[in-house]
């Protein structure tokens, strides 16, 4: 063990020399991050504002000055739908279109198929096809992996890149979360998500042991909050109780609002469509809360590398 800290620490430090001349040049002057950090949005249940929050999120953090990529990984293609493109069925290039040439080990160009929405973020769309990927993933070589090889391309020229995934946890939801480096939850507050959270516990486990070692939960967003009925504050309480010591439950809490069902249809996000309100308001301190928290993520490895 001697011997290899011995032989590491001129690596290191040429390492944090590398990143103090960085960190001296001005902001508009420094390097984009090698390798964009990536979030799995992540609920088996459907109906937990799981694709509302991805639209938010990553309009939120790019109104935060990230550059961010969002990815359709349900068949449904609502995220696709939620920002604007309603005829999913004739883009020419999907995720499924991407994955294909993955698994036939064909070249792809890490800009192909991407579409970019005027709110600043940009979109690796969904449609039907992503269904048949499930098959195909089947007898695919390596078939956890398919996704991370075309993200892992394409998160270089990002800070961050959200995958949305679909309410199940079948092999294109396994490939999101072998793709992603932590995890996002959000859960009804209206409904106790109990038995529902054990058994998405127990898969991400599952790919954290067997797939991805460095795979973590970020943590549980509160979503659709009705503040005026006492089981919303018995349920966001038992929540805290329960899985406050072994997970973090974002201080943000995204309130129920007919406004938040209305932008699917509207193509746009909350903050285009009603900034002024509760939800608008939510969803911008949740994205700061998600900043902070990649902020301290990458303090840490900095500080790990400068040793």
């Amino acid at each position: 063990f001697q011997i290899s800290r011995v032989h590491s620490r001129p690596s290191c430090q040429r390492a944090a020399k590398s990143m103090e001349k960085e960190d001296m040049k001005m902001p508009e002057q420094r390097s984009r991050p090698k390798e964009g950090r990536v979030i799995a949005l992540a609920n088996q249940k459907g109906g937990t504002g799981k694709t509302t929050t991805t639209v938010n999120l990553g309009i939120g953090l790019a109104r935060l000055g990230q550059k961010v990529l969002l990815i359709d990984a349900d068949p449904q293609g609502d995220l696709t739908t939620c920002l604007g493109w309603q005829d999913q069925d004739s883009l020419q290039t999907t995720l499924a279109t991407i994955m294909e040439k993955v698994i036939r080990d064909e070249p792809f160009s890490v800009d192909e198929g991407i579409l970019h929405h005027k709110e600043g973020v940009d979109l690796m769309p969904a449609n039907i096809e992503l269904s048949a990927m499930e098959m195909s993933l089947v007898n695919a070589m390596s078939r956890e992996f398919t996704l991370r090889t075309y993200v892992n391309e394409v998160k270089k020229n990002y800070d961050t890149v959200l995958i949305d995934c679909m309410p199940s946890l079948g092999m294109i939801t396994i490939n999101a979360l072998a793709a992603a480096d932590s995890v996002i939850i959000p859960v009804q507050a209206h409904y106790l998500p109990a038995k529902g959270m054990t058994q998405l516990m127990r898969t991400i486990g599952k790919v954290k042991r067997q797939i991805n070692p460095s795979l973590k939960v970020d943590g549980v967003l509160l979503t659709l909050v009705d503040g005026r009925t006492n089981l919303a504050k018995q349920t966001t309480e038992t929540l805290r109780q329960s899985y406050g010591s072994v997970l973090k439950i974002y201080r943000s809490e995204i309130p129920v609002a007919i406004k938040a069902a209305e932008i699917s249809a509207a193509g746009k996000s909350i903050y285009a469509y009603d900034n002024g309100s509760k939800v608008a308001q939510a969803y911008a301190e949740f994205s700061k809360e998600v900043q902070a928290d990649g902020e301290k993520q990458r303090a840490k490895l900095q500080s790990a590398l400068s040793r």
